[in-house]
């Protein structure tokens, strides 16, 4: 599983590059996907987003789910779940993705979100969600 796929993959996605997006990590069936919480994602109470949140973990875990897709596959949400569980309150937050069942046709995964506070990480939000392959576009 080359990193380059993935990485030349998230490079085409305006929405993380809007967000300031970074992958951090990589691994089979797992990614790490960190964002700063930029004034251009805050709600009307000064913390991020829960759009910016969804984002953030819909992107990792579809990206753990490309990691096991064969070369030439590309990956879609076809449904997705999110419980947000507290404030994102602090500077970053970090999505980190990962595979829960990969099958032929469909591939669960789940993400967890934190919210980076002065060194502190809390989790915010859990995310599961079903991934399809399809062909590049």
């Amino acid at each position: 599983m080359p990193d380059a796929r993935i990485r030349d993959s998230f490079a085409r996605q305006s929405l993380m590059a809007t967000f300031g997006a970074e992958i951090t990590d990589i691994g089979p069936g797992r990614v790490e996907i960190s964002a700063p919480i930029l004034p251009l994602a805050h709600q009307q109470h000064g913390v991020g987003h829960a759009g910016l949140t969804f984002a953030l973990a819909d992107s990792a875990a579809g990206y753990a789910a490309l990691t096991l897709m064969p070369e030439g596959r590309e990956v879609m949400t076809a449904e997705a779940k999110i419980n947000l569980l507290a404030p994102a309150r602090g500077e970053r937050l970090i999505a980190r993705g990962e595979v829960a069942k990969a099958g032929r046709r469909l591939t669960v995964t789940r993400a967890e979100v934190f919210a980076l506070d002065q060194g502190r990480e809390t989790c915010i939000a859990l995310l599961q969600a079903t991934m399809i392959p399809v062909d590049p576009v």
